[in-house]
């Protein structure tokens, strides 16, 4: 066999593998994926991670850049070496995208992707959450700037002065793993392996599309944006390391986030996460109640204010780069792999902490 034969015969392999891998996505209930993926071979997956890139001094995606460049620089060559008509080209041309897409699928969903298909963490603790009335979500507006202002009073910082980022821990990363190991293994779950929460340079790659972070299951590592403001950065790298631990739901991984962080013994880090929750509840009761909450705004405690406008401030340097386009992108992505609502799951979060904490309450 030459080796053009055997490139057509391997891109065969790779459409077939990918179209079987989505079969067997639709077909395995959650109890399987659970049982089987999730706390079998994906667990197997996270420690050959670890051994691989926990060691390593910088984010592995650059190494995958590379790679992919190299692999592509060789594929342009080898197409112009071969003598073919433009037609054969284009055909040629469609059956490696195709190829390559049925690779993508099948190390996605193998290395990570099949994770969303698991049971549901509010049904595996057994809570609930349900959407709150303009009433309750108001509640939860005014319960959540007491929680925040309250945490910040005890941080003793000026009420005008923004929290410096000599104040927090050095190393956010393996605090915000270990908080996060501990609550997934009070919950239920395994935590295998180190899993790394990396920072992506230049600032603003990821927040000019609106993104603070991002898991790649073909590296095994979490990434945050080095443009975010401090006061959100343990935030985002609990939110991927939930990801990292096996979990698809943007608003599992907020919530799982938001838990890691206001457990902390750290007060800096409680206050974040709580920081962090408010945004979200201010941002759903502003949609929901604009006039309100314009008057709202007005009576913030100047602390939080202060920390609001200065994330803001920082988030103003990377105006978004096509959001129409980046927000279709990924609401099509999320739906693909069940979550029905797209990037409003993110904001799912307010749910599940209130049904949480009810949770809590009643068991008390």
């Amino acid at each position: 066999m030459n080796l053009q034969a055997l490139i057509f015969h391997r891109k065969n392999t790779w459409i077939l593998l990918g179209l079987l891998t989505l079969l067997l996505g639709w077909l395995m209930p959650p109890a399987f994926v659970e049982r089987w993926y999730s706390r079998g071979l994906f667990v197997g997956v996270r420690w050959l991670f670890t051994v691989l890139d926990s060691w390593w001094p910088f984010a592995a995606v650059y190494l995958l850049v590379v790679g992919l460049f190299g692999w592509l620089v060789w594929r342009l060559r080898f197409a112009k070496k071969a003598e073919l008509t433009w037609p054969k080209r284009l055909l040629n041309f469609g059956h490696s995208l195709l190829a390559f897409a049925g690779a993508i699928v099948f190390l996605f969903q193998w290395l990570w992707g099949f994770n969303y298909g698991r049971i549901s963490i509010e049904q595996h603790l057994g809570f609930e959450p349900k959407p709150l009335t303009i009433s309750e979500l108001r509640n939860e507006l005014l319960a959540a700037t007491t929680d925040a202002a309250s945490l910040r009073k005890q941080l003793r910082e000026g009420p005008d002065t923004i929290i410096a980022e000599q104040k927090l821990l050095p190393d956010a990363e393996t605090a915000m793993r270990n908080s996060l190991i501990q609550q997934l293994g009070e919950m239920g779950y395994p935590t295998p392996g180190k899993v790394r929460g990396r920072s992506i340079f230049p600032k603003g790659t990821l927040l000019r599309f609106s993104t603070a972070g991002v898991y790649l299951p073909f590296t095994g590592e979490g990434h945050v944006d080095a443009g975010l403001h401090h006061l959100q950065r343990p935030f985002v790298l609990a939110h991927e390391m939930g990801h990292a631990y096996g979990f698809g739901d943007e608003g599992t991984c907020n919530f799982l986030a938001y838990l890691a962080c206001t457990r902390s013994s750290d007060p800096y880090l409680r206050y974040i996460g709580h920081l962090y929750y408010w945004r979200y509840v201010a941002s759903e009761y502003l949609s929901m109640a604009p006039e309100d909450y314009a008057v709202f705004k007005e009576t913030l405690p100047p602390g939080l204010r202060a920390d609001v406008r200065a994330i803001q401030r920082e988030m103003d340097k990377y105006p978004d780069i096509l959001p129409e386009l980046r927000d279709a992108a990924y609401n099509t992505y999320l739906q693909s792999q069940g979550i029905a609502e797209g990037m409003k799951n993110y904001d799912r979060v307010v749910m599940m902490v209130a049904a949480w904490r009810k949770k809590k309450a009643g068991n008390r």
